[in-house]
């Protein structure tokens, strides 16, 4: 069935617009209630990034839950793993997470993980969705869910994040950035580098509830990237505004994406024989990374793009490393989701036992020239299927022959079209997608 209000990561939009707005949200927490309750007694966590929208949709999330009969446990802002986490150890049945992760603070959305910390099943997801459209109703007085903060949870979460290296790790004499882009990673990230040992100079962390991901964190790496050169550090670490997604900056300045922090960490636990299978990227990774890996004899293979297909596609598989360029990594040998500290960490031991920089540790990954251009999409007829479109990707790859890609898609979380190009020359290159996004425009118009 097709759904009506779920995305590929949850429901998301602009505040105030259906169906981001207050009383939308208090339906959801009753239908979302509703629907874990019919199996059984029912606790939900609840937590939530920096965005000033975030404080209204709790408290009508919560009133939705409670009407249904669902007790809650509050978390504040936290990181979209964290919340993972804590669902799994709290046995709670479900974790809510309120966050439009990297969006600008006018957006807002919710995302949903079960009880083991995972994505909900599509078939909870449609209850849901038919849930909404029921009337609503409360339950007697008695019944009612009861609500609590749970007041140790960065705590908790900063624990487990240290739990994911060896007990022995000391990052003593490596300097870092960290770049919280005033996000839910505020106050965890910084206190998990300083307590393993590193010198950590911090970025973007006093949230004022319209400031998330403005010029800063993962989708705007200027101002980290300056200040690891002006800093003289080893790295820096950008994080996006709910704390998934991470970008590095190596000590030269230059970006270090999701496809360089996948390859390093797959090339580390490769070469201590704990890499199970091989490696999931998506359609949008670099050529490069499929080659270097080959190299190696990595297996790879490439899922839709969205952290929730390559989840997916790493548990049919029975793998452990996937990810995305945008910084998405997924490590399941120590968690269930993607997870920017995590894999932060993960790439720093990976550094440590080669005793090399991030700068030199990129090296083995040659990547192919790749543009991407966003184009904006207002409904209608989609241009991805217009005939004319179609026929110019086909006329590009053609032209190509055989020494790139073509990929156009919708993004799952904006009204945009993202045209990729990728060849081994890169002006050619930029030439067709700039041509491929003309077209679109036009399309579109």
């Amino acid at each position: 069935m097709t759904k009506k209000y779920f995305g590929t990561d949850g429901i998301r939009g602009r505040v105030g617009e259906f169906p981001i707005t207050p009383d939308f949200m208090l339906k959801l927490g009753w239908a979302a209630g509703m629907a874990f309750r019919s199996m059984g007694a029912c606790r939900i966590l609840v937590g939530k990034d920096t965005r000033i929208s975030g404080y209204m949709f709790e408290s009508a999330l919560e009133a939705g839950l409670s009407a249904a009969g669902a007790d809650v446990m509050l978390l504040g802002p936290m990181p979209t793993p964290a919340i993972a986490y804590l669902t799994r150890t709290f046995h709670a049945e479900a974790g809510i997470v309120i966050s439009a992760s990297h969006n600008p603070h006018d957006d807002n959305g919710i995302k949903f993980f079960s009880g083991q910390g995972t994505k909900l099943p599509d078939e909870i997801e449609l209850m849901i969705e038919e849930l909404l459209d029921a009337p609503m109703t409360v339950v007697e007085s008695s019944k009612l869910g009861k609500v609590s903060r749970i007041n140790d949870a960065s705590g908790r979460y900063i624990e487990f994040c240290k739990s994911s290296v060896p007990t022995s790790t000391n990052f003593a004499g490596l300097k870092i950035v960290v770049d919280c882009a005033h996000g839910a990673t505020y106050k965890v990230a910084p206190s998990v580098f300083k307590e393993l040992g590193a010198d950590v100079t911090v970025l973007s962390a006093q949230p004022n509830g319209l400031n998330i991901n403005e010029n800063c964190g993962s989708t705007h790496m200027g101002q980290l990237q300056a200040a690891v050169l002006a800093e003289h550090a080893d790295l820096g670490i950008a994080f996006d505004g709910d704390g998934d997604r991470v970008l590095m900056v190596d000590h030269t300045g230059a970006v270090v994406d999701g496809d360089d922090l996948l390859f390093i960490i797959a090339r580390d636990l490769h070469e201590r024989n704990k890499l199970q299978g091989g490696v999931v990227g998506t359609l949008m990774s670099n050529l490069g990374l499929e080659l270097a890996l080959a190299d190696l004899g990595i297996p790879f293979v490439r899922a839709n793009v969205g952290d929730r297909y390559v989840i997916a596609e790493l548990l049919e598989r029975n793998w452990q490393v996937g990810g995305e360029n945008s910084g998405h990594v997924v490590c399941f040998q120590h968690t269930t989701t993607g997870d920017a500290i995590i894999a932060a960490l993960q790439v720093l031991l990976a550094l440590r036992r080669r005793e090399e920089s991030l700068a030199q540790a990129r090296q083995a990954l040659r990547k192919c020239p790749q543009v991407l251009l966003n184009v904006r999409f207002s409904g209608g007829e989609n241009p991805i299927e217009h005939p004319a479109v179609k026929e110019a990707c086909e006329r590009v790859t053609l032209a190509m022959a055989g020494r790139g890609r073509v990929l156009l898609r919708k993004s799952g979380t904006e009204p945009l079209v993202r045209v990729m190009v990728e060849g081994d020359d890169e002006i050619q290159v930029r030439g067709h997608a700039e041509h491929l996004a003309k077209l679109v425009t036009e399309v579109c118009a």
